[in-house]
C-alpha cells in the first residue's frame, strides 16, 4: 500500500569518518506506504544509512529530508524530538530495559513525549493485545523468548504511532521459528499501510516483506531490485 506522498528523501548523501567514505552520493527517496529493504556486505554503508535517516548521524553533505523535514538543520535536541515523535525503531537485540516488565518498556515510549502513564499504559496495552503477548505484559525481557522480545520492542516503535518505522536485522537475533513471526508481523503492518525501511542480511526477510531492495556496494547504491507481490 503506497501513496504519493515522499517520506524520505536523500540527496547526494556523503558520509566520511575520517579517511573512510561510508556513503559516496547516496540518493533515495521512500514512499508513505511503501516497505524498503536495504542489502549489501557487511561495511557498506547499511547502518551509516539507517542512522542518517534516524537523525543519529549528520551527513558530510548532501540532505536527509524525512516527513519534510531537514534533519540537518535541526540542533540535537530537535533531532530527539524529532525521533520520540515521527521515527520507530527495531533493533536486532532488542535494546528493552530489563529493570522494566514488557508493559512499561512500552509505555515509557509514550511517556518521553509527555503522555500520562494512564493513557501511555493503555495504547500500550492494546498494541501487546494486538501483537499476541498481553499475557505477557507483567513479565521482565530476561524472561521472554527472543520472538516476545522482538515483539515488545516493536510495540514500543509503534507506540507514538511512527510516518516511519525502521528496522535493524529485526530477525538477525532470533530462531527461525521467531525470525517467520516477526516477517509475518512486519508485512502486515506494512499492508495496513507503516512505512518501512528495513536493514537486514536475510534475503528471506527482504523479499517477502518489501517492494523494493536497495543493494549498496562500498558506499553506493549499486543495484534497486522491484519486487512482484502475489
Amino acid at each position: 500500500m503506497t501513496t504519493d506522498a515522499t517520506v524520505v528523501q536523500l540527496d547526494g548523501v556523503h558520509k566520511e569518518y575520517g579517511d573512510t567514505t561510508a556513503l559516496d552520493g547516496v540518493s533515495l527517496s521512500i514512499r508513505a506506504g511503501e516497505a524498503v529493504a536495504v542489502m549489501g556486505p557487511s561495511g557498506c554503508g547499511k547502518s551509516t544509512l539507517l542512522n542518517m535517516i534516524a537523525g543519529l548521524d549528520r551527513p558530510t553533505a548532501g540532505t536527509v529530508v524525512v516527513q519534510g523535514e531537514d534533519l540537518g538543520r535541526k540542533n540535537e535536541t530537535g533531532l530527539a524530538l524529532f525521533r520520540r515523535h515521527r521515527i520507530g525503531m527495531i533493533f536486532q537485540f532488542f535494546n528493552l530495559l530489563d529493570d522494566l516488565p514488557a508493559l512499561d518498556n512500552v509505555a515509557l515510549a509514550a511517556q518521553l513525549t509527555g503522555c500520562k502513564a494512564g493513557p501511555a499504559r493503555q495504547r500500550a496495552l492494546e498494541l501487546l493485545d494486538e501483537l499476541g503477548i498481553a499475557d505477557r505484559r507483567n513479565v521482565y525481557p530476561a524472561a521472554l523468548s527472543g520472538g516476545e522480545r522482538q515483539r515488545v520492542a516493536v510495540a514500543r516503535a509503534l507506540m507514538n504511532r511512527p510516518a516511519l518505522l525502521l528496522a535493524d536485522e529485526p530477525t538477525g537475533a532470533l530462531d527461525s521459528r521467531a525470525g517467520e513471526q516477526v516477517m509475518d508481523l512486519l508485512l502486515d503492518l506494512n499492508q495496513i499501510g507503516q512505512t518501512l525501511l528495513i536493514v537486514t542480511h536475510d534475503e528471506r526477510l527482504a523479499t517477502r516483506c518489501a517492494s523494493r531492495v536497495v543493494e549498496l556496494a562500498d558506499g553506493r547504491i549499486a543495484r534497486v531490485r522491484t519486487l512482484e507481490k502475489a
